[in-house]
């Protein structure tokens, strides 16, 4: 009797365990075109739904799945050469806003944490495995909060590039080896790295040596993308809290907050990425170095006189009304009575958009050929799509959710976090050259997974299946 009840709950465990599975591990291809590359999901038979009934349209949406599910499994040999440039291909990932545990979490949420991180992953494995993109781009965010201790920062760094990502960690260890406290936990030396920025400020100009060219990967031997991230305010802050301790260990463990990286110079075809961090853009901010340092990266990058097309990676995203997107602007201070930390005072404490004469601005400086462009933003976590449309008369840039000046305008993504409650998503930007009007069109999609609850299922499916199995057995 009991082996027969324990057969049939394994029995159905197990199917569901399976089934479960096969979606989370094929989840892309139910939405194809959204989680294919542009150049590569308009090639694909794709009909008319609209015109299907009931059983047809299940029927179509069946064979489509399936069909992609084969294409991934066994990919075609041959590839149609297009001829020109190769495609640009950018995975984009909003806020995961990575958490911690202290010394009294409770062990439910440190499961949760654990789970939340192989979730997170799960979602870029599959992307990598499916897409193979030549960059990646993480939107800032990257932890869930900058007050944190140095250590703890360091461990959630070793958890978000080796679980997340699926990246060497050794050279962590080293830097944790040159920088540690007495119980050997990593400890920033941030006064020297004041001393070293007050010393490069004095240059004239300022050498903080912010441009790269044709970089494909930082570690060639290991990686064959670029792997690029974006400082966002839960990482260090606004510019009202933002100290030399924050950025000192963002700069050691993450790399630079400002630079650019110019492709394919010398040819009909350059393109270049601009990474920049709108965090310190604004004040009044608790270290001003740090604005002017800001700025002074995109006065150089402006005096390049760039001939070609731009991506554009920051983190708050540019000014537009309220109703545009989910987040109106909102700029909030520090109180002149502020006794906690009365340092901070009339300072900048948080803003959800960038003022409208900063973005006039940035966009001037940034976008000024005319060429096109794209940018990705973080920060608000629902995601929008913006078109900022330029008037070349007086300067000015406004948000639309139109093209309104079809001589110029530039599209912002607000790339949808990668968090669970939002359906763990993940932007695909697709670069690719027109030869006949020599130029760079850009387009977005966001591939969807599921609510963390569903991954979460599938693996207690997969360890109650497990379990029942091995009882059968012994029974």
């Amino acid at each position: 009797m009991m082996k027969a009840i324990v057969k049939k709950c394994a029995i159905f465990v197990t199917l569901v365990a399976i089934i479960s599975n096969i979606y989370i591990f094929t989840y892309p291809s139910l939405h194809p075109q959204s989680c294919s590359w542009n150049c590569a999901s308009s090639k694909r038979d794709y009909i008319p739904i609209d015109s299907l009934n009931g059983v047809e349209r299940w029927l179509y949406y069946a064979k489509r799945y399936i069909n992609d599910v084969k294409q991934q499994i066994l990919p075609s040999e041959t590839a149609e050469e297009k001829g020109g440039p190769s495609d640009i291909h950018l995975l984009a990932l909003g806020d995961p806003q990575i958490k911690g545990n202290w010394k009294h979490t409770p062990y439910i949420t440190r499961l949760d944490t654990f789970g939340n991180d192989y979730y997170l992953g799960h979602i870029y494995s599959m992307m990598k495995k499916r897409l193979h993109p030549t960059h990646v781009a993480v939107m800032g965010d990257l932890f869930s909060s900058q007050w944190i201790g140095d250590s703890e920062f360091f461990n959630r760094t070793v958890r978000y590039t080796h679980r997340l990502f699926k990246r060497n960690t050794t050279w962590l260890e080293a830097i944790r080896d040159e920088n540690h406290d007495e119980d050997n936990q990593y400890k920033v030396d941030w006064v020297n790295y004041a001393d070293d920025l007050q010393v490069r400020r004095a240059r004239v100009p300022m050498d903080f040596q912010f441009g790269y060219e044709d970089v494909y990967s930082w570690d060639p031997e290991n990686e064959d993308s670029l792997f690029i991230n974006i400082t966002g305010n839960h990482d260090i802050g606004y510019s009202g809290d933002a100290t030399f301790q924050h950025m000192a260990r963002f700069y050691e463990l993450f790399g630079k907050d400002n630079y650019w990286i110019e492709y394919d110079n010398d040819t009909d075809h350059p393109w270049r990425i601009v990474v920049l961090n709108s965090l310190l853009l604004e004040g009044p901010a608790l270290q001003p170095e740090f604005l002017n340092i800001t700025w002074e990266f995109l006065y150089q990058l402006f005096e390049r006189r760039f001939a070609g097309s731009t991506v554009l990676l920051t983190h708050v995203p540019f000014y537009k009304r309220a109703g545009l997107c989910a987040d109106g602007p909102e700029f909030r201070y520090y109180p002149a009575d502020f006794e906690r930390e009365p340092y901070k005072k009339n300072l900048l404490r948080s803003q959800n958009h960038l003022s409208e004469e900063t973005t006039k601005r940035v966009l001037n400086l940034i976008f000024d050929n005319g060429k096109p462009g794209i940018i990705l933003t973080g920060h608000d976590h629902v995601g929008c799509e913006t078109i900022y449309n330029k008037d070349n008369k007086s300067g000015q840039w406004k948000a639309s959710k139109v093209v309104e000046s079809p001589e110029h305008f530039i599209k912002e993504i607000t790339v949808k976090s990668m968090m669970g409650e939002f359906n763990g998503n993940a932007g695909l930007v697709t670069g690719r050259f027109d030869s006949k009007k020599l130029r760079w069109e850009w387009t977005f999609t966001l591939c969807p997974f599921s609510i963390q609850h569903v991954w979460w299922f599938t693996k207690v499916a997969t360890i109650i299946s497990g379990f029942l199995l091995s009882l059968l057995v012994l029974l």
